[in-house]
C-alpha cells in the first residue's frame, strides 16, 4: 500500500526542497513589505519573486519559471528601482514609509492568507501532480491558456506599467524652479 500511494508523512526530495524554497520565499516576502528601507524592500522582492520560480521549477513549469523571471524579476523590479531612482524617494530610512497601522494590516494580512489557504487546501485536496508527466507547465498548454483567455489582463498591465515609468519620468522632471530651455522665455512673457 505505502508503495503504490502517496503518503503525507513520507514526503520525497523535491517535497522537500518545495516546502525550504518555500520558506524562503516567505521570509523575503516578510522581508518584503516589513524593511523601511525602499531600495532594500525592492532587492527582497527580487528574492521573493526568484524564490517563486524556483517553485515553479520544482512543479516541472518551466516556461512558467523563466516568464516569472524574465517578466517579474527582470521587468518589473527594474521598473520599479528605476521609479525610485527618477522620482527622487528616500533611499535611507523613510520615516513616512510607516502609516502606523501595523496592527490593522496584520490581521488583513493574516486573515487574507488563511482563506486563501483554505480555499487552495479544499480546491486541491484530493489532487496530485504528477512529475513525471511535465505536462501541466508545457509550453503548449501554459500558451494556449495564456493566449486565449489572459492576452487583455497582460496587456492591460503593460500599458499600467509603461504609464507608471512615463508618471516618474515626469515626476522626475518637474521642479520647484523652472530651469529648463523654455524658462527664460516663460519668465519673459509674464
Amino acid at each position: 500500500m505505502a508503495a503504490t500511494g502517496h503518503g503525507f508523512l513520507s514526503p520525497t526530495g523535491v517535497e522537500i526542497a518545495f516546502l525550504l524554497v518555500g520558506i524562503a520565499t516567505f521570509g523575503a516576502a516578510v522581508l518584503t513589505v516589513t524593511t523601511k528601507q525602499l531600495v532594500h524592500a525592492a532587492l527582497w522582492l527580487v528574492v521573493a519573486l526568484g524564490g517563486l520560480a524556483v517553485e515553479y521549477l520544482l512543479l516541472t513549469a518551466e516556461f512558467i519559471a523563466w516568464v516569472q523571471v524574465l517578466i517579474y524579476v527582470g521587468s518589473v523590479v527594474v521598473l520599479l528601482l528605476f521609479g525610485l531612482m527618477l522620482t527622487k524617494a528616500p533611499i535611507g530610512r523613510s520615516p513616512d514609509a510607516d502609516s502606523g497601522n501595523r496592527p490593522v494590516a496584520l490581521a488583513v494580512a493574516v486573515a487574507a492568507a488563511g482563506v486563501l489557504v483554505w480555499v487552495v487546501v479544499d480546491a486541491f485536496r484530493t489532487t496530485w501532480i504528477e512529475l513525471d508527466k511535465g505536462v501541466q507547465g508545457s509550453t503548449a498548454v501554459s500558451g494556449e491558456s495564456l493566449f486565449r483567455h489572459w492576452v487583455l489582463p497582460f496587456e492591460a498591465l503593460s500599458v499600467l506599467l509603461l504609464a507608471a515609468l512615463v508618471g516618474a519620468i515626469v515626476l522626475s522632471r518637474k521642479s520647484g524652479h523652472d530651469s529648463g530651455p523654455g524658462a527664460g522665455l516663460a519668465k519673459e512673457t509674464r
